[in-house]
């Protein structure tokens, strides 16, 4: 069933935000199946990251079990998949000579990167979404939270996906954007007001191996270090406020581009699943009760 042709039951709406995780981000998928089943149709979506990369494609009417197989199918070939990423780069290694050091030959172009791997469903703007949806992203001069929820829907979940140093910064209206991670990795605070109950899905979160005798790559330890960086923001930001219902998948084993680990990623995620559904239920009978406000 595709989230568009879902119903909400009328014991109460629900919000969803998705939060940024790289890789791990693959596990929203299941949480998403998990609304398909119960017939609950978001009445918004929000999202960060990766988290508005598959919140994107979800409003836009691509039901949870069709995400996991296009997922799944554009991640089991690998040599397929780099060879699509090699489309999206930005530079070349040439660059390095003509343009010295500072030049990144590796650099994607994270618009391209959606054209490529977006299901087609996917549609071109924010106002033709089957679903209300919003992209958190970073306005990198002004220093601040930008929401983008109109015009080009690439241009809205491209500034949120672009991760400093792999995925190149989206200018747009006179701003330079990058990843929204780096201001509102959870953005639930977001949906305040917009539905009865939020549920939030937090993957940047969760311990690796306690002990470990390798270090971790220069280009690693960059991006494992933003993931705990966000998981340090999210910690904070939930001692002021909370969503209803909070769901941490147990994927904190996976690094931010394990992305052909994502039939494990799914299957790590599992274990999430009936837990959410059970407070799904218990949130609509506490709101059928009164005993719940609006968020």
């Amino acid at each position: 069933m595709s989230p568009s042709r879902a119903r909400t039951p009328a014991k109460g709406t629900v919000a969803l935000a998705l939060g940024g995780g790289g890789a791990r981000g693959l596990a929203h998928i299941v949480a998403l199946e998990v609304l398909d089943d119960l017939g609950v149709r978001p009445a918004a979506i929000v999202g960060t990251s990766m988290g508005a990369i598959v919140g994107a494609a979800y409003a836009a009417g691509v039901s949870g079990q069709d995400l996991r197989k296009h997922a799944l199918d554009r991640l089991k070939d690998r040599a397929k998949a780099m060879a699509l990423l090699l489309q999206a780069r930005v530079g070349r290694i040439t660059d390095i000579f003509s343009r010295g050091l500072g030049a990144n030959p590796v650099l994607l172009d994270g618009e391209k990167v959606l054209d490529l791997f977006w299901p087609e469903a996917v549609p071109d703007l924010f106002s033709d979404l089957a679903i209300p949806f919003s992209a958190v992203a970073t306005d990198y001069t002004a220093r601040v939270q930008t929401v983008f929820d109109t015009g080009p829907l690439v241009t809205g979940v491209g500034a949120s996906m672009a991760i400093p140093g792999l995925i190149r910064p989206v200018l747009a209206g006179g701003h330079v954007y990058v990843d929204g991670g780096v201001v509102n990795p959870l953005p639930f605070d977001l949906l305040a007001g917009q539905a009865d109950i939020v549920v939030a899905v937090d993957v940047a979160g969760g311990a690796h191996a306690a002990e470990t005798s390798q270090a971790p790559g220069a280009f690693e330890a960059m991006l494992g270090s933003a993931q705990i960086m966000q998981g340090a923001i999210v910690a904070e930001k939930l001692k002021a406020t909370q969503p209803d219902i909070l769901v941490r998948p147990a994927v904190g084993g996976f690094r931010a581009l394990d992305f052909f680990r994502a039939r494990q990623i799914l299957q790590a995620a599992e274990a999430s699943r009936e837990g959410l559904k059970r407070d799904i239920a218990a949130a609509f009978e506490a709101v059928s009760a009164g005993r719940r406000k609006t968020t």
